[in-house]
């Protein structure tokens, strides 16, 4: 029988949280209810990192997450032994404009940071955009088409769901997956150098 976790009015990290004790103890499918988009992107994007199949229904504004099926470890790609010795940058973006005074500037700043950041090459890791930075990820943004070039060339973009849900750009968002602190955490754990801008 399939563990059930109610998770339905808790804020980020909570519900992933409570999805990462609940596997951790149990080896079942697991349930998880929660009642918002970036709480059941995040759960989802988290079963299947652990090797779930997700299943999603939804009642009236619950989502049902199922994870179901969970798959041997072993089934993910082993990493190469080039890809792990090359240094893993994390650039973690918190506004839509580069440095205080003139915003105007800042946004002309922002916009070439991100163009000069492919030039990392191989080491530019992740890109995570926390508090006002989501707004950079969102339809109509001038830096959309730079961040799909990052993301399409194996950079990995997450964006804060609590940020895109505090300025009701949720259902904007284009480029990147939805992420949580959980992951924000991990990610910064992981990576060789974090960049804050």
């Amino acid at each position: 029988m399939a563990k059930e976790i109610d998770a339905r009015g808790l804020s980020c990290p909570a519900p992933v949280l409570l999805t990462k004790k609940a596997i951790e103890t149990e080896k079942a499918d697991i349930t998880v209810i929660v009642d918002n988009e970036a709480s059941r992107q995040n759960v989802c994007r988290f079963l299947e990192s652990q090797n779930f199949k997700t299943y999603v229904k939804q009642k009236g504004i619950d989502f049902h997450i199922m994870g179901m099926g969970r798959e041997a470890a072993s089934s993910k790609p082993a990493q190469t032994p080039e890809a792990s010795s090359t240094q893993k940058i994390m650039v973690m973006v918190s506004s839509d404009c580069m440095g205080r005074g003139d915003d105007e500037l800042g946004t002309k700043l922002m916009l070439n940071f991100l163009k000069t950041l492919k030039e990392m090459g191989n080491h530019l890791w992740r890109l995570i955009f926390v508090n006002n930075g989501v707004k950079l990820t969102v339809e109509q943004a001038e830096t959309l088409p730079i961040l799909s070039e990052l993301e399409h060339s194996g950079r990995q973009i997450l964006v804060c769901g609590t940020c895109l849900s505090h300025f009701n750009l949720l259902d904007k968002k284009r480029v990147g997956e939805t992420t949580n602190m959980l992951d924000i955490v991990t990610a910064m754990q992981l990576a060789d150098k974090v960049i804050h801008v």
